[in-house]
């Protein structure tokens, strides 16, 4: 007599594989893995994605919030002051300084993030110290390098060590102190008022120079008025800065465009007060009109001088290339 063979019973909770009804009751555990990895696919670690930059762009804004008061105090140093003007472009510049090294996203994965930490405790560290010392250059200095600090944690090492320049320009966020910005504005306005008397009267324009004021027609002009040494100077670098590490120069053409803006800065002065002496001096009968219109020109042509010595940087290095002077390094994007 045969024994029927037994047949183990299958438990629909335990076993994968069961049907309810015509159905899986539980689903496979080959159906639950594309899910988890689907899951898991914006915070992976092999490289950037878009869920790090946006979670690097709130730890940004989060840091922005930790000392709102600092950021509230230099967007009303630029508000008032025209001398701060070159505060907003400093964040231009580096959105271009990252733009241009693009390519170098792909080499990028959210390692080291612990320096983002450190720099961020750092710069609260100094940011508080500045404001109960009273030392306006660090309390300020300090809140920056929280942000930065703050994006740091979320992107990593790389961020900084590839995209250095972008971050290194955000220091022209920082407002210089009164003190020291007259040490740089004065001289600049001395040199302006000299190399643009020489050359008005080489045109035998008739002048008089004393000190920082020139007079043409007997309409005194005051360079700190018409065109203050500092409001171009710092854009000016931030020009130089953009054009030097926004090519892929070398290092050592680099650091002359860098060393030269200063000079640059000038050249633009004169080159911007000229026409404006000659409309103090000479535009009508009328002094008050004179005044008018070089005022009018004095506001608008400063931001002018911008473009024109980005060409005129890209003209000179033109130049050396046509005279075989080797100034290009690398692609600057890989």
């Amino acid at each position: 007599m045969q024994q029927a063979q037994a047949t183990p019973a299958v438990s629909p909770v335990t076993d994968p594989g069961s049907r309810r009804g015509g159905a899986h009751f539980l689903p496979s555990l080959h159906a639950l893995q594309p899910s988890r990895r689907l899951s898991l696919r914006g915070l992976r670690t092999d490289r950037w994605t878009a869920t790090h930059l946006l979670l690097a762009a709130a730890m940004g804004l989060l840091g922005v919030a930790a000392t709102f008061e600092v950021w509230q105090d230099i967007a009303h140093l630029f508000m008032k002051e025209p001398e701060y003007s070159h505060i907003v472009l400093a964040p231009v510049v580096a959105v271009w300084m990252i733009y241009v090294r693009w390519l170098r996203f792909r080499h990028c994965k959210p390692a080291g993030t612990g320096i983002g930490v450190l720099i961020a405790a750092a710069g609260w560290a100094i940011s508080s110290f500045g404001f109960y010392r009273g030392f306006q250059t660090l309390w300020h200095g300090g809140a920056v390098l929280v942000v930065i600090g703050c994006i740091l944690s979320v992107l990593g090492k790389h961020a900084l060590f590839r995209f250095f320049p972008a971050v290194a320009v955000l220091v022209f966020m920082i407002p210089v102190p009164p003190h020291y910005r007259l040490q740089i504005a004065v001289p600049l306005q001395k040199w302006t008022a000299q190399i643009s008397q020489t050359i008005l009267e080489t045109f035998n324009v008739p002048v008089e120079r004393s000190q920082n004021q020139l007079s043409v027609n007997g309409m005194p002009i005051n360079i700190v008025e018409a065109c203050n040494g500092l409001r171009m100077v710092f854009p000016l670098i931030l020009i130089s800065y953009a054009f030097s590490f926004g090519l892929p120069l070398r290092n050592s053409v680099r650091f002359l465009v860098l060393l030269a803006s200063p000079l640059s800065a000038i050249f633009c002065n004169v080159l911007r007060i000229l026409p404006n002496v000659w409309i103090y001096g000479y535009w009508s009968g009328d002094p008050d009109l004179n005044r008018h219109v070089g005022d009018l020109f004095h506001k608008y042509s400063g931001w002018l001088m911008l473009p024109i010595s980005f060409l005129i940087l890209l003209g000179i290095v033109k130049v050396l290339r046509w005279a075989v002077v080797p100034v290009m390094k690398y692609t600057l994007a890989s």
